[in-house]
């Protein structure tokens, strides 16, 4: 065991840097892992846990005024419900903030779907004008427990404005409050919702399973006509998930890439340093140590290394983990407190350490197997005899550094194939990574590229005429564009969910939407529609799909697929005309504005809301990338792991090129090339290497991040074709930077071996 201790300690101070950098390798991939751990649980958690002390509905429907819901009370697999509320649509404004809201009239405090208080209290009979809000709506209007909000035009006198005092604030399983998509919740007493446009019913269902079956079923006995809109568990789900899924995704995919590539790495690195010493192996098995020993001194060695960073790893996270600004370190609190939290803080470094253990078994293995007695390697000149095409290379008089570099570098094919490919991951890894920024500035810099031609949504009052909206609209300097549109919901053929259909612009004057595949909507009851619709109603472009708005049907042909960031592309588009002609008295009731370009959404939203006079409820349009601001932050760790990575394995294969150079030194010297050109050698062969990784790397990142990036665009509904692929400067930087980043790495030790002395190169040789 001593001279097993003595032989680690010496290997290590030996091989200072590479330690080093797996311990902090190991320690980047196991935080990675962690905290895409910590995200899945945010994601899911915290919408379960109000969902099941809410006692949720699994079900809503909105329906009309009339709608006799008490039909649904009996209904086959309904456990309970929970009202039905009368419902109204209005605009609440506090502190020169407006949003749009649906008041529910709540009787008493429900028992199914029961709002979660987080601050304030509950309804009082003896304040009719108090109300409690859903958090995020309460969070966008700047409004806490005591503060008035103002409820325009509904005061006893006419348009005189009503105020309402905010009672308390409360967590709610249904869907949550989006600017311009889902009104915010808002309950009140039944006396604040004198006018009631429509009514609201929860359903409980005795299997949460068979969701669409019991929404077919209260549709049907409802009837078609009588049913506005229906909101599911499942989604509400899916909303609150939101990015951090997303997040957690990227954070486990690259963790377990970098796992693989750092495994890899090791198993290279312990393959090159037993080549390098096969004479100390023979004399450690001369004087008595057995196979096995052998075996664990390089397991038990890296073991260590890899033990050491995954359990700083832990203890980061653990400690100043809910530290970290912004969501990273939101998740990481809420992880924490979960209960299988100390399960996955122990599992993943364990997992981690197991997986780099078993590549470095592998390779410690063909330690175990090497002779007591060294095998004298047969002397062959530069590696293996010179190929013809490097015979005539020199004889046309070109550098021999280049020419017997290349034969150095890829002589062993096997040997160059598989150091290559252990390059090459982490490069392929990075390359998916700068994908990912680059995607993400699309949505910034081109949003129009992306299903966002427009900037801002208009909605004005039922008062203000279009002609009017108008003018008022395309008078600001900055606007270049105000498209006409009304948006409603509609079933789905099977009865089984609602999708947003919407007519925006006009046949003169189309909406500009970004199209993926197909064309635009041009004639008569043509449409485009979002990858969510596609897939739910499982049609393709081409095909006539039929919906029912009310108590009237629409068919509509699907002639193209736009990109649609919004409802999770459960989206059929048209034009206002082709709504009019099933719907002759149907006006617009909101207006998407397109600005001059560098033109600032806010300024221009505040203007037209003060040219307005209260009249225009202006939203600026939710942006996909304005959730994934942490992602970049992310994505630059993951690219400072994978270097970490990567330079791990470059390190190792400039040990292996100079440990191989060393017994060609003296035949180098007898053909008179100098330690300048013998440097060279080395440091040709180790920037041609990198040069084939960093082309491998390239050539299957690129199209791998693509299919990455789509795929995560179509199972989120936004569809393919968002995927932006880094520039041809920026790639060939980043290969440039890795091959002068190898070549560098390459000179110092290429320098010292060129310039060893003769009885140190007979004895390497020997």
């Amino acid at each position: 065991m001593r001279a097993t201790l003595r032989w680690a300690h010496s290997d290590l101070r030996t091989h200072r840097g590479e330690a080093l950098f797996l311990v902090l390798a190991t320690a980047g991939i196991v935080v990675s892992l962690l905290l895409a751990t910590a995200l899945f649980g945010y994601a899911t958690n915290p919408w379960q846990r109000v969902f099941t002390q809410a006692h949720g509905a699994h079900v809503w429907l909105h329906t009309g005024p009339s709608a006799e819901t008490g039909k649904l009370t009996g209904l086959d697999g309904v456990e309970s419900v929970a009202g039905p509320y009368p419902t109204a649509s209005t605009t609440l404004s506090s502190q020169g903030t407006r949003a749009t809201v649906e008041l529910r009239g709540t009787p008493e405090r429900p028992t199914v779907g029961r709002p979660l208080l987080t601050s304030g209290h509950w309804l009082d009979p003896a304040k009719p004008d108090g109300v409690v809000l859903e958090t995020r709506l309460a969070r966008a209007l700047l409004a806490a427990p005591g503060d008035t909000l103002t409820l325009p035009g509904t005061g006893t006198d006419t348009g005189t404005p009503r105020t309402l005092t905010v009672l308390g604030v409360a967590d709610s399983a249904e869907p949550r409050y989006r600017p311009g998509e889902q009104p915010g919740l808002v309950w009140a007493p039944p006396s604040a919702v004198p006018d009631p446009g429509g009514q609201v019913i929860g359903l409980r269902l005795t299997d949460p399973d068979d969701t669409d079956y019991a929404v077919q079923r209260a549709v049907t006995v409802l009837g078609a006509g009588a049913v506005s809109e229906v909101s599911t568990w499942k989604q509400g789900r899916a909303e609150a998930q939101g990015d951090n899924r997303l997040l957690g995704q990227v954070l486990g995919l690259f963790g377990l890439g970098a796992l693989v590539a750092a495994g890899l790495a090791v198993h290279g690195a312990i393959g090159t340093r037993i080549r390098g010493h096969l004479r100390d192996i023979s004399v450690l098995k001369a004087i008595g140590f057995t196979p096995g020993q052998v075996v664990r001194v390089f397991l038990l060695q890296h073991l260590a290394y890899a033990l050491l960073g995954a359990v700083a790893a832990a203890a980061l996270i653990q400690a100043l983990g809910s530290h970290i600004p912004g969501r990273l370190g939101d998740a990481v609190g809420v992880w924490q407190g979960l209960p299988g939290h100390t399960v996955a803080l122990f599992t993943v470094p364990v997992a981690a350490v197991l997986l780099i253990g078993a590549t470095t078994g592998l390779a410690a293995w063909r330690a175990g197997r090497v002779p007591p007695v060294p095998v004298p390697r047969p002397a062959a000149p530069l590696g293996g005899r010179l190929s013809g095409v490097a015979r005539q290379a020199l004889g046309l008089r070109l550098p021999p550094a280049l020419v017997l570099g290349w034969h150095r570098a890829f002589t062993c094919r096997l040997r160059s194939l598989a150091t290559v490919a252990r390059l090459a991951l982490p490069l392929l890894l990075i390359v998916v990574a700068m994908s990912a920024w680059t995607t993400i500035e699309r949505f910034d810099s081109s949003p129009e590229q992306i299903g966002l031609p427009t900037a801002l949504t208009v909605h004005a009052e039922s008062g203000l005429a279009d002609r009017d909206t108008r003018t008022l609209l395309e008078r600001d300097p900055q606007v270049t564009a105000a498209y006409p549109g009304v948006e409603v919901a509609a079933l789905v053929p099977g009865q089984t969910a609602t999708i947003a259909l919407r007519g925006l612009g006009t046949r003169a004057d189309p909406y500009p939407y970004a199209l993926a595949e197909g064309r635009p909507a041009q004639g008569r009851d043509e449409a485009v529609a979002g990858q969510g619709l596609l897939d739910l109603l499982d049609v393709r472009v081409g095909d006539w799909v039929r919906m029912t708005v009310g108590d009237q049907p629409q068919i509509l042909h699907i002639v193209g697929r736009s990109v649609e960031p919004e409802n999770a592309g459960r989206v059929i588009s048209t034009s206002l005309d082709t709504l009019r002609e099933n719907d002759p008295g149907l006006g617009p009731t909101l207006y998407e504005l397109r600005l001059r370009p560098g033109a600032d959404p806010g300024e221009v939203a505040d203007r037209l809301a003060t040219t307005g006079h209260g009249r225009l409820d202006v939203h600026a349009v939710p942006n996909p990338a304005d959730g994934l601001s942490a992602l970049r932050g992310v994505v630059v760790g993951l690219i400072a792991v994978l270097a970490l990575i990567g330079l791990i394995e470059l390190l190792t294969a400039i040990g292996g090129a100079v440990r191989e150079s060393e017994r060609d030194l003296l035949a180098l010297k007898a053909i008179g090339l100098s330690p300048r050109q013998i440097t060279a050698i080395t440091v040709t062969s180790t920037a041609l290497t990198a040069l084939a990784a960093v082309v491998v790397g390239t050539a299957l990142g690129t199209p791998l991040a693509h299919w990455l990036i789509d795929a995560q665009g179509r199972s989120s509904g936004i569809g393919a074709g968002i995927a932006q692929g880094p520039s041809i400067a920026l790639l060939l930087l980043f290969g440039t930077a890795a091959v002068a980043g190898a070549a560098a790495l390459a000179a110092v030790p290429a320098s010292r071996a060129a310039r060893r002395r003769l009885a140190d190169t007979l004895s390497a040789v020997a």
